[in-house]
């Protein structure tokens, strides 16, 4: 598996007791370690909340252990910035505080993708969001909404990578044309292929309806 598709967190499959945790009780830790960060913005609370992430890697095998770094060698640079100024702004304890607490977020949100289905994901969150349909909220849009962004960011991040190596095959790697015309092209198919797999399975149906609705009116 390339790096790109565990920047985000393609699921790794496995019998390990976090791959047969529930779900609920995933997102109950989740819950418990955001809120934990918030409430308590201390070093320890960074430090045992980064412990426990490796803990819980460790406990989902080793394929699982092995993916925990794979975002740090595309972050480094963003979290070193960051580090940097807290430090230079409030010391080397709130440096350690926000940038080990959105690493230990960062690594318990990408295990909750690397030990459950996507598919798994996507029903519970329309059924947490089911609460809301009083507010005027599709609990079923929102949750296709996040299945589409946990789909798409990794094709098109193994998008860049396949043009950026057939680029750096060509010596063109430092032609900024060669790189971002096929990045560009290929976002536009897969948007096209995103939006004729919703409309066959009839989930456009309702807009087109309004549009036809519209244009019926104005032709009265």
């Amino acid at each position: 598996m390339r790096g790109h598709a565990l920047l985000i967190g393609l699921r790794i499959p496995g019998g390990s007791p976090v791959h047969r945790a529930p779900l609920w009780l995933k997102y109950l830790v989740l819950i418990a370690c955001g809120a934990a960060l918030v409430l308590w913005r201390t070093p320890i609370t960074a430090a045992v909340l980064l412990a426990m992430g490796v803990v819980l890697y460790a406990a989902a095998g080793r394929r699982v252990l092995a993916a925990w770094a794979a975002p740090l060698r595309f972050l480094w640079w963003v979290l070193a910035l960051l580090g940097i100024y807290q430090w230079w702004m409030n010391g080397p304890w709130a440096a350690f505080t926000i940038v080990g607490g959105m690493v230990a977020a960062l690594q318990l949100a990408r295990l909750l993708l690397l030990t459950t289905e996507q598919s798994v994901i996507v029903e519970g969150l329309s059924w947490a969001c089911s609460p809301l349909r009083g507010l005027g909220v599709n609990p079923d849009v929102v949750a296709l909404a996040v299945g589409l962004m946990l789909r798409s960011i990794p094709a098109m991040l193994g998008c860049i990578a396949d043009v950026a190596d057939a680029a750096r095959a060509r010596g063109l790697q430092r032609n900024p044309v060669a790189l971002a015309g096929p990045v560009v092209v290929s976002a536009v198919a897969f948007a096209h292929q995103t939006g004729d797999a919703l409309a066959a399975r009839g989930i456009l149906d309702h807009g087109d309806g309004l549009e036809s609705g519209t244009a019926d009116g104005e032709t009265a």
